[in-house]
This record gives structure tokens, sequence and C-alpha cells, in this order.
């Protein structure tokens, strides 16, 4: 299928995920003072009750969808929503306001082999050239010493990892399931999936669910920014941006991320973690441009999420 110019929205991808990055000036405050379960739940409920006029044509939608659809939307809702939020806000008890935000360092090598077994994108050898530098630099930013890593060191990251595992797989079902759903099925779809499954949870686990008043105004910009909006704009660009491509944008997140810690949160990052910073952004601003620009992109991938599906089941 021929490539048109102004169709790819990797820009768009990393512009949503720089909105992720601010998460951590609501929800850091929050995890340090309630069971992370219990925030993650409440920024759901939040989330359900914004997109509630949404809903109800999603799941009309999703009913007469095909199987691999609404598996995705339970996949996406339960794992890349639910529990891996709530691993990432764990990895605030334990690590500093940048290194868990720095787990995309492994989820792009995660997504890159989905999207190559589920949705037939190939990926040319140019890509190296932007994905190579970018996991190299999210290391550096990710570590104050990165050839020392110790367990103690890498426990935020480690925590950061499971989640890193489901966000990629989102990414993958994500741009399957919009084969079939518009942005605003899968962003109401994926906030209610997950409030079932963290109430699920809640009560299998005997968390407690109540906050204090003081977490209101965090619970509610959390949700409006990192969570809606954020994910809104990510799902409108999906559709038309092969996963290999989104994953590797994504790694605004820990870019936006890292501003945030040092401005607002008082970090106070290593000169390796400025170099990772700054080769990061290099990478993730390259690939949008050469995605946006070149008549010969890095991933060899139809432009639309069905054409997409529709040449893996040839493969």
């Amino acid at each position: 299928m021929s490539r048109s110019t102004g169709a790819d929205r990797t820009w768009l991808v990393a512009v949503a995920a720089s909105l992720w990055g601010l998460s951590s000036l609501w929800r850091e405050p929050l995890a340090r003072e309630y069971p992370s379960l219990a925030v993650v739940f409440w920024e759901h409920l939040v989330l359900v009750a914004l997109t509630l006029p949404w809903l109800l044509p999603a799941v009309r939608r999703v009913l007469v969808a095909s199987v691999r659809t609404r598996v995705s939307v339970l996949v996406i809702g339960a794992g890349s929503s639910a529990l891996a939020t709530t691993l990432f806000t764990m990895a605030f008890r334990v690590g500093d306001p940048i290194t868990p935000q720095v787990l995309q360092k492994l989820q792009p090598l995660i997504a890159i082999a989905l999207a190559a077994l589920l949705l037939g994108e190939r990926l040319r050898p140019r890509y190296l050239v932007f994905a190579g530098p970018a996991l190299v630099g999210a290391w550096l930013l990710a570590f104050p010493d990165p050839l020392g890593v110790g367990v103690s060191s890498a426990t935020g990251a480690l925590l950061a990892v499971g989640a890193a595992a489901l966000w990629a797989g989102g990414t993958v079902l994500g741009r399957a399931a919009s084969a079939e759903l518009r942005f605003s099925d899968l962003t109401a779809l994926r906030f209610a999936v997950g409030l079932v499954t963290l109430a699920v949870l809640a009560g299998v686990t005997s968390t407690p669910l109540a906050l204090g008043s003081d977490a209101v105004v965090n619970i509610l910009l959390l949700a409006l920014v990192p969570g809606l909006l954020a994910l809104v704009l990510y799902y409108r660009a999906l559709g038309r941006t092969p996963a290999s491509r989104a994953t590797l944008a994504e790694l605004a997140f820990p870019l936006s991320a890292a501003l945030v810690g040092v401005v607002a949160l008082g970090a106070r990052p290593e000169p390796t973690q400025w170099l990772g910073f700054v080769v990061v952004l290099a990478s993730v601003v390259a690939l949008a441009l050469n995605e946006q620009r070149s008549d010969r992109p890095s991933v060899k991938a139809p432009d639309r999420a069905d054409d997409a599906l529709a040449v893996a089941g040839r493969g």
C-alpha cells in the first residue's frame, strides 16, 4: 500500500506520551500516603465517569466485533490499564521520582516482537539508527550509575518492567483493536474494564479504598491530564501509527517525566542521566521527522490498522 506523507501520527503519540510524564506531579504524593490499588481505583472511577457518554456505544460495538478485538479490549483494560498502573504507582514507594517513569526502556523491545508476531510489521535496518541510541539513552536516564545497578537501585525499575510488558502489549493490541473500534470506544472500554478489575482485586486482597479529602484534587488532575487527555490523543494516533514506531515515540514519556522530576520534585540527575535525556530526545524527534517526511519509513507496515491485520493474516 502506498504511504501517505501526511498520514503518519508518530508525533501525536509522542505528544500523548509527554502528558503521561506529568503524572508524577500528582501520583508521587498519593503513592506515598495511600495504597497503590486505592489510588488507581479512584483514578479509574473518575475516568469512567468522564467517559460515560462513550461507554454504551462502545459496548454495543465491541459486542459485535471479532473475538480478537474483544480479547484485546479485556487484556488492555485489565492488564495495560489496571494492573500496569498499579505496578507503576507501587514503584514510587521504592524509587526516586524519575526511575519509575523510565520503565519504557524495555517496552519497545517487547512491543516490536509482538507487533511482528501479531500485526506483520517489519523493521527496515534504518530503524536501528533510532532504536539503538534511544534504548541506550533510556538506560542512562534510568540509573544514576548505569554500570553499577544493584538490587536496591533496581527495585523500582523491576516493578516498572512488569508495567512495561503490560503496556507494550497494550500498544500492539490497541492498534489491532482500532481496526474495528473508534478511539473513543477504546478509551471508554479501557477505563471501564480496568475499574472492574481493580474492584475485584481490592475485594480479593482486602485493600482499603478510602482516601482523604486532601487526595481529591490530585486524583482529579491525575485522571484528566495524563489519564483522559493523553489516552484520547494516543488512541486517535494509534490507528494510523504502526506499533513498532509508536512504542519508540512513547519514550517521550521519560523525557517529560525527567523534566518534572528536576523542576518540580527536586531530583538531581547525574551527568550520565542528562546525556541519556539528550540522546532519547534526539532519537524520538529524529524518528518522528523521518516517518513523517521520508519516502522509506523505518517501519514497513500499512497506514491503517485493518490493513495491517489483513497483511498479518495473509502472512
